[in-house]
C-alpha cells in the first residue's frame, strides 16, 4: 500500500478534516502521537485530558486508518506519521497546497495532561508569546503568522471566546456587527453548552486566505486573530497574505513542515504502536 492512499481515507472522513488538521497544533510534545493515547494503567492522566485540549475530536478516525494500514503493512507506519499525513492531505483536499513532508516519525510511550496544561497556549495568548512559541519550533515571523492561517478551517467553541466578549478589561478590536453575532451565539459569560460553536471564517470548509481578509475587517474569532492584524511585527504580513493567496500557501507550507518536524522521535526512540490509543505491551 502506498502512503499517499491516506488521501483516499481523508476523503472518506472529509467531514472531519478540520479535526485532523488541528491535531499537530495541539500536540505540545511534538508530532509523536502522544495526544492519541487513552488513559490506562500505564498512562493514568493522558494529554487529551487537558482542558486546553477541549475541542479535539475524531481521534477514532486515525485509529481506523491505522487498522487498515496494519492489515496491509504491519508495524511499518507510526501513528505520528499518520497524524502528519492526515493533516497534510486534509489541507490539500480542502483546497490548500500539496505539501511534501518528511516521514519516519515514531510514537511516544508517554503522555501527561499536567504537562499539556502547562505548555499548551491559552486562548488569551499574546502576539509576542505566540511568536516566541513558534520561533522555538524554528519558524520565522512570517511563518508564525502563516501557521495561524489554519484557522481558515473549522469552528471555535464559546468556551474559547466568551472571555473576550464579556471581560470589560479586554480590548476586543472587533467589528460591531460581528461582535453582535458572537454575543447571540454565546450569550452568557459561562457557556450554556460546550457544543455551541462559531465558524472560524466565512469559508470554514475551504483552505484559503479568507481568514486574513476577515481579521483585517475586525472579524477575528479569537483574540490572537485580532491581535496579529494590529501588531507592529505582524500587521503587514497579514495584509500580504490577504492580497496574495499563493504567497500565503508558500509560507504556510514551509511553516507546516517545521511544525510537523518539531521534537519528533526517530531511530531507536519511541515505538511504532500497534493501536494508536495504546502503547505496545512488551
Amino acid at each position: 500500500m502506498q502512503l499517499n492512499t491516506l488521501g483516499l481515507f481523508v476523503q472518506l472522513y472529509s467531514i472531519r478534516v478540520p479535526s485532523l488538521i488541528s491535531l499537530p497544533y495541539w500536540a505540545f510534545q511534538g508530532c509523536d502521537a502522544s495526544i492519541l493515547l487513552d488513559s490506562d494503567n500505564q498512562n493514568i492522566n493522558t494529554e487529551i485530558g487537558s482542558l486546553r485540549n477541549f475541542g479535539i475530536r475524531k481521534r477514532e478516525s486515525l485509529s481506523q486508518i491505522k487498522t487498515i494500514l496494519e492489515m496491509e503493512c504491519p508495524g511499518t507506519v507510526s501513528c505520528a506519521d499518520i497524524i502528519a499525513l492526515a493533516a497534510k492531505e486534509s489541507v490539500f483536499y480542502s483546497g490548500g497546497p500539496d505539501i511534501r513532508i518528511p516521514l519516519g516519525r515514531r510514537d511516544s510511550t508517554n503522555s501527561s495532561y499536567q504537562q499539556a496544561d502547562v505548555h499548551l497556549p491559552s486562548s488569551q495568548i499574546s502576539v509576542d508569546e505566540l511568536l516566541e512559541l513558534f520561533m522555538a519550533k524554528g519558524m520565522n515571523v512570517e511563518e508564525s503568522v502563516a501557521i495561524l492561517g489554519a484557522h481558515t478551517l473549522g469552528v471555535g467553541h464559546c468556551l474559547s471566546i466568551v472571555r473576550r466578549l464579556y471581560d470589560p478589561k479586554l480590548d476586543m478590536q472587533m467589528d460591531s456587527s460581528f461582535e453582535l453575532l458572537l454575543r447571540i451565539k454565546c450569550p452568557t459569560k459561562i457557556p450554556l453548552s460546550n457544543l455551541t460553536f462559531v465558524t472560524n471564517d466565512i469559508t470554514p470548509v475551504i483552505f484559503d486566505n479568507q481568514y486574513y481578509h476577515d481579521i483585517i475587517g475586525g472579524k477575528g474569532l479569537f483574540g490572537i486573530d485580532s491581535s496579529i492584524s494590529k501588531h507592529s511585527q505582524t500587521a503587514q504580513i497579514v495584509i500580504d497574505f490577504a492580497l496574495n493567496e499563493n504567497y500565503f500557501f508558500k509560507v504556510f507550507s514551509s511553516a507546516f513542515v517545521k511544525l510537523l518536524s518539531s521534537n519528533v522521535l526517530t531511530g531507536k526512540y519511541g515505538e511504532i504502536r500497534n493501536e494508536c490509543n495504546k502503547i505496545n505491551h512488551h
